[in-house]
């Protein structure tokens, strides 16, 4: 090995070390599953790369014994690439074909790995180059058979998938390049050197960036997922049959310490208002600002949630009407009032000045059923809204006592 494919074959290892390093960080910071299969598969496909680059046996003359590692990592890193393929994907249960392809794919490949190994361990100091050879077609078989998984899932609608079949073709060049080195060194010249090291670099880069972008996807589907299990998607705030719940459950504590309970709806009219002119996906914005901001009016103590799109809900148990009628009101005034600043759909800043109106309604607790209660501090916000006022409505304080 001359200087110069030391060189690109030095350089190789350290873009795989640094990919290998965004492996750990996913790790440590996650911890899940899935990063841990992303580790392991760059530690088992990455050495495999290494080895067959000659580069340990460069630096270590006495590690010319490796054929067994060398012979094995390939196909292993492969049924690897289908299996862990197979999951990314997540299409394997919806489509027979790719099922088989991916499960008897991934066995038959194992299978080969162990039979290679076996070969490699009695035959390797005679038949090496016949190890290598057979390895190098089942790698290939793997690389075969993993981009018709990419191209079918694709087919079936992942636009993802799609560039997953990038990734496979880097793939088949890294492992054409590096079988070609190891059988045949006498033939080797920088340029193919080169296009074997960027493809092997390319193809980490590729599967490890569509991995962590998937993740993404996955946790944003499981947030948007929360709808159905009573959480906002916009703010986080509990709703339906949730919220319903929490109130009951204030409603309780406040009858334990025999105090009144105050339920207060805040009816924000104007939500839409900006939908023509800055995008129909801007009162998200709007909302999840709201939220924090009549969060921070009343603390992480209370109940807060979202009865409907344009109404929140705010119950007190723990403070006298008196203080939410002076000290709550001025803050919740203060910080309501105050306009917002959106992103529109086109790119531009805009500016939201909210209207809103508010009804409350303080009970007994142990006397009350906490729908009713929401409701009627729901139809003060709406009667206080039809009234002529300017915007914003100024809310009346004054409660309605039971």
């Amino acid at each position: 090995m001359n200087t110069l494919e030391w060189v690109i074959w030095s350089v190789m290892l350290g873009g795989l070390l640094t990919i290998g390093s965004m492996a750990v960080v996913d790790v440590a910071l996650s911890r899940s599953v899935a990063a841990w299969r992303s580790l392991l598969f760059m530690a088992v496909s990455g050495s495999g790369a290494v080895l067959l680059s000659g580069l340990p046996e460069f630096l270590f003359s006495d590690l010319a014994a490796l054929l067994i590692l060398k012979a094995s990592l390939g196909p292993l890193s492969g049924a690897m690439v289908l299996s862990y393929l197979g999951q990314w994907l997540g299409v394997a249960a919806k489509d027979r074909l790719l099922h088989h392809t991916i499960v008897w794919g991934s066995l038959s490949l194992v299978l080969a790995t162990l039979a290679i190994a076996v070969l490699a361990t009695f035959f390797g100091a005679t038949q090496g180059t016949e190890i290598l050879l057979l390895a190098a077609s089942v790698h290939a078989l793997a690389v075969l058979l993993a981009t018709f998984t990419a191209a079918r899932a694709a087919q079936l609608g992942d636009t993802m998938a799609r560039s997953m079949v990038l990734g496979c073709l880097f793939m088949a060049g890294s492992t054409a390049g590096l079988y070609a080195h190891q059988l045949g060194p006498q033939d080797d010249n920088p340029a193919r050197s080169m296009a074997t090291a960027f493809s092997t670099v390319a193809f980490f880069l590729v599967m490890l960036s569509l991995v962590l972008h998937r993740k993404r996807q996955m946790r944003q589907v499981e947030r948007l997922a929360g709808l159905s299990q009573g959480a906002d998607p916009a703010t986080g705030l509990p709703r339906g049959s949730v919220l319903l719940s929490k109130v009951d459950d204030a409603f309780w504590r406040s009858a334990r310490l025999d105090t009144r309970c105050s339920v207060i709806c805040l009816h924000l009219r104007n939500l839409y208002a900006l939908g023509e002119e800055a995008g129909h996906g801007v009162d998200q914005q709007i909302l999840a600002s709201m939220a924090a901001r009549i969060r921070r009016a009343v603390g992480f103590r209370s109940v807060i949630g979202l009865y409907h799109p344009r109404c929140f809900v705010v119950v007190l148990s723990t403070l006298k009407p008196s203080q939410v009628e002076d000290t709550l009101g001025t803050r919740l005034r203060t910080l309501m009032s105050q306009p917002l600043e959106v992103f529109g759909r086109d790119g531009l800043l805009h500016i939201f000045s909210p209207q809103w109106s508010v009804g409350m309604v303080t009970v007994v607790a142990a006397d009350a059923i906490p729908v009713h209660v929401i409701d009627e501090a729901e139809q003060q916000a709406l009667a206080s809204e039809r009234e002529p006022a300017g915007a914003p409505v100024r809310p009346n304080w004054q409660p309605t006592s039971h």
